[in-house]
């Protein structure tokens, strides 16, 4: 069958509509002009059916999403946190998106796994359950099992839908990159931004052998935690578009009811949930980035985390950074703040007004600042200062607003789920009590090591520089380029005085040249003082009193009002 082979890699090779540099990612997702046409076709009709010429509502702009397919949802899923591109009211309905779709057939599913695996079903899997556990738009999910008796999960990829969201995201990155041409505007910088992080997720989100990594370095990290687990995958039987993993039988954390029912506290969940979630973004730098209520099950006493498909990272010092932002907050150190954000944009932080940027910070940390751990909004704190940090030119890491949309994602779970317990207030604890110091200490020494790696490196070459332009200075060879950065006003104030000493030097040889004319006697004379010297004593004396005029004039700031 397989609809993921749509042809020859030589039949496809053609350059697209959208410009040369798609050539590549076309041959190798089989995108041919003819499909970004007609994809481009299909976009417009969905368009113009919710009628959007007319206006969006926040309502409107989901339903349509939602209609456009799997790469739009995606699309609102990151634009549900960009409120500097979208009014807020909007960002709260896309934050609403799920990519839930209608089950697809199940004969589609058989045919896709012998098309996937090259031969039946049944020498694999000795039953599959026809009822899908769960649908989305990317993939679905069926319970198995296993000629060899276990009891799996499979989730197998829609036919087509990747080739469907390479159309998208090649169409829209294409769009964004022609439109930064003619308007540079903030919105489409922000927009290309957009379509980069989705470029970015993109092939990790439909290559189902990622998520299987995953689940297996996941796996790893949860053997130190009695209370955390994630399935196992079965990784000789993953590949691209299937994906095999254990099957969690438990309780959705959602289904509080049960939970209590059957003996579950809930602020214990919630609370270890969250203490262990803090330890995967600031202790391990691996953490799962999409822990919505579908992607939690409650099972055998443990919280086990499903579906790795995304997952984000953070090296040692974006976890320092990150450490000491939250204490900035607490402690409302804004100076504090501007260093964590100004380490954020590395070498590239250069904010052209700093003071303006203390203000900014000062007005977010009284506000957030001193409000009590258990009021405070983490989406509109994160927000507010994305916000500030764009505006300021501060280029804040696509993995700290990743932390940051799953920060809110797990905030609206607690808020819905788990109202008793307060994240801030455990993630501020967790940095305040953290055990771990050798970690961090061997976290700091790494960061420490490659800085000083570098520095070494640094200081080598400047050394080789210098021993160039030593020589070429022995040779006479050297040129020096110097370039004085900063105020014009010592350079004036040098300036005034040598035009007043040149002065000065002109009225003294008037002086003397007339005394010596005076004394020589020459005709013909006024007042008894020949013309020659009467006319240089009066040139003289009047410079005499522009000069003291000058003098008094510009070192009297009033006087220059």
């Amino acid at each position: 069958m397989s609809e993921f082979n749509t042809g020859s890699a030589a039949q496809h090779e053609t350059i697209g509509i959208f410009g040369a540099k798609s050539a590549s990612f076309s041959s190798k997702y089989h995108l041919t002009r003819r499909d970004k046409l007609k994809r481009l076709g299909q976009i417009a009709g969905i368009a113009k059916q919710f009628d959007i010429m007319r206006g969006l509502t926040p309502v409107k702009m989901r339903l349509m999403f939602e209609a456009l397919g799997p790469t739009f949802v995606k699309v609102g899923q990151i634009l549900s946190m960009r409120s500097e591109i979208l009014p807020q009211s909007f960002c709260d309905e896309l934050a609403k998106l799920r990519a839930d779709a209608d089950p697809m057939p199940y004969q589609t599913v058989l045919d896709t796994l012998e098309a996937e695996y090259k031969r039946p079903v049944r020498e694999i899997f000795s039953s599959i359950d026809p009822t899908p556990l769960g649908s989305a738009s990317l993939a679905q999910v069926h319970r198995a099992t296993l000629i060899s008796g276990e009891d799996v999960a499979v989730k197998v990829q829609r036919p087509g839908v990747r080739e469907t969201m390479a159309l998208d995201v090649s169409i829209m990155r294409s769009i964004a990159q022609t439109a930064s041409k003619f308007v540079s505007s903030a919105q489409v910088v922000d927009l290309r931004g957009v379509v980069n992080e989705l470029w970015d997720t993109f092939a990790s989100e439909t290559d189902f052998l990622v998520e299987a990594r995953n689940l297996s370095e996941f796996k790893r990290f949860c053997d130190d935690y009695a209370y955390i687990d994630c399935p196992k995958p079965y990784n000789e039987l993953c590949t691209e578009h299937v994906l095999v993993m254990d099957y969690v039988d438990g309780i959705p954390v959602e289904n509080t009811q049960a939970l209590q029912d059957a003996g579950y506290d809930l602020r214990e969940i919630g609370t270890k949930l969250v203490d262990n979630y803090a330890t995967q973004v600031l202790d391990a730098g691996f953490f799962h980035a999409d822990p919505h209520p579908g992607n939690i099950i409650i099972a055998g006493g443990q919280i086990v985390l499903i579906d790795l498909g995304m997952t984000g990272r953070l090296n040692a010092q974006t976890r320092s950074v990150m450490r000491e932002m939250i204490g900035a907050v607490a402690k409302q150190d804004s100076p504090g703040l501007a260093d964590g954000l100004l380490r954020f944009a590395g070498t590239q932080a250069d904010p052209e007004d700093y003071p303006a940027l203390l203000a900014d910070l000062d007005v977010i940390v009284k506000e957030y600042g001193t409000v009590g751990l258990a009021d405070l909004d983490i989406a509109a704190f994160i927000t507010s200062l994305t916000q500030m940090a764009q505006r300021h030119g501060i280029a804040v890491p696509s993995s700290v607003t990743t932390v940051a949309r799953a920060l809110v994602t797990l905030e609206g779970l607690l808020d819905e789920f788990i109202p008793d317990v307060n994240m801030i207030e455990i993630i501020s604890q967790h940095i305040a009590t953290d055990k771990a110091v050798d970690r961090v200490i061997r976290d700091e020494t790494k960061a420490l090591g490659i800085e000083g790696y570098q520095a070494l490196h640094g200081l080598f070459g400047m050394l080789s520089e210098s021993k160039v332009a030593a020589r070429m200075l022995t040779r006479g060879q050297l040129k020096v380029n110097m370039e004085l950065v900063g105020s014009t006003e010592p350079f004036q104030m040098l300036s005034d005085m040598v035009n007043r000493l040149t002065m000065a030097l002109i009225v003294v040889g008037l002086f003397v040249g007339s005394s010596i004319v005076y004394f020589a006697g020459m005709k013909p004379v006024v007042f008894g003082i020949p013309v020659i010297g009467f006319l240089g004593y009066v040139i003289a004396f009047l410079l005499s009193l522009w000069i003291v005029f000058d003098i008094y004039r510009k070192g009297n700031p009033q006087k220059k009002r």
